[in-house]
This record gives C-alpha cells, sequence and structure tokens, in this order.
C-alpha cells in the first residue's frame, strides 16, 4: 500500500503499531509526535472476527462461544482501540481539525438485533457484534467528552466489503467501502459528532 501511494506521487510515512501491545503504541505516538508534531485524522481499523463456524462446526451462539475468543476479539476490537486514542488523544488536541473515525459495523446495533424485520437479526455472532456494540459507546463517550473541542468522533459502518473479512460474496468494492471512512475523516468544522453512519446516513445505534 505505501508503495502504492508513492508510486502515484503521494506522501506515505509507515508506522508499525502492535495495538495489544501497550509499548508498541507508546512508541508510535512517540514516532508520530517526533516526526509531525500532531495529528489530523485517527482511523480506528482493527478488527477480527472469529465467530463465524465453518462446516462442520457450528457458528458459536452466546451460550456456547468460548473465553478465549471473547478476550481476543476485545482486545483488538475495543480495548486497543481505546489504549491508541487515549494515546494519541494528546496529538489530536495538536489539530485544529481532529477527527476520530471508529470502523465498527452495523452488526454493532442493537436496535436492529432486537427488531426481528431487521435484515441483520438473523446474524447473531455474538463476540463480534458485542465488541462493535462497546465500540459504539466508546464513540458516544469520547465525543461527548471532546465536544467543546474541534475534534469530531464518529462510528462508520463501511458496509459489506470484499475484504480478507468481508469475503468474495461481499457487496461492496473497496473503493466503495473507504467512502464513510473518507466523509467522517474530512468533516467539515460544523460537521457532526457522536454519530454512526453508513454513507452519510445514520443508523440506529
Amino acid at each position: 500500500m505505501v508503495d502504492e501511494i508513492r508510486a502515484a506521487g503521494g506522501q506515505a510515512d509507515p508506522i508499525v503499531v502492535d495495538t495489544g501491545d501497550a509499548a508498541s503504541i507508546a512508541a508510535a505516538a512517540q514516532e508520530i509526535e517526533t516526526r509531525y508534531g500532531r495529528l489530523d485524522v485517527l482511523i480506528n481499523n482493527a478488527g477480527v472476527l472469529l465467530d463465524l463456524g465453518e462446516d462442520p462446526t457450528p457458528r458459536p451462539t452466546a451460550t456456547t462461544v468460548d473465553r478465549e475468543t471473547l478476550e481476543y476479539t476485545f482486545n483488538v476490537n475495543l480495548f486497543g482501540v481505546v489504549d491508541l486514542t487515549q494515546r494519541l488523544l494528546p496529538l489530536l488536541k495538536q489539530s485544529e481539525a481532529g477527527r476520530i473515525v471508529n470502523l465498527s459495523s452495523i452488526l454493532g446495533s442493537l436496535t436492529l438485533h432486537a427488531d426481528p424485520t431487521s435484515p441483520i437479526y438473523s446474524f447473531k455472532t455474538f463476540a463480534y457484534n458485542a465488541s462493535k456494540a462497546a465500540l459504539n459507546s466508546f464513540t458516544i463517550h469520547l465525543a461527548h467528552e471532546l465536544r467543546d473541542t474541534p475534534i469530531k468522533v464518529n462510528s462508520a459502518h463501511p458496509g459489506w466489503v470484499k475484504t480478507d473479512m468481508g469475503g468474495p460474496m461481499a457487496m461492496m468494492e473497496i473503493e466503495d467501502g473507504i467512502k464513510t471512512t473518507l466523509e467522517l475523516a474530512t468533516l467539515p468544522a460544523d460537521g457532526p459528532t457522536g454519530t454512526f453512519t453508513h454513507l452519510g446516513q445514520p443508523l440506529p445505534w
């Protein structure tokens, strides 16, 4: 990806960070501060979906999912995001228009999961869904705490995208899957904060 950006005439400086390692997060924050002195946009894109199940093993449910799957899923999808965001927040506060985008999923919507008529009602992957619901809660709380600053915090549902996680049967190409994230990362000063959206449309929490 870095080579592609540079080949297209852009500038890309990779920094490797393990969101499960506090020392790695601290080192990344220090490197960003040394190189740039501030951070304008933080896109929290880490995510794992472990509780799909594969034939002949059935999909884990709320009554069968093991603690290891829950812990690993929450470590990546929530705890690492919180740790990284907290560490980078001082650099975001140095920006004139800091933006935080948390890559969530429509599967984190409690409202839709409770509605038998919703399109996701039957797609119950408890560990993943619960972690994304918790990530949405983090978005709400962080946006409230930063409401009197220029920083805007929002959750994005990119859609069902043809990535390694989404698989080849997904409905959206990567070019379309990044549109919601880009929109939220480049919001104007009067843009929203504390929202959960997909392609400009609000989603129920």
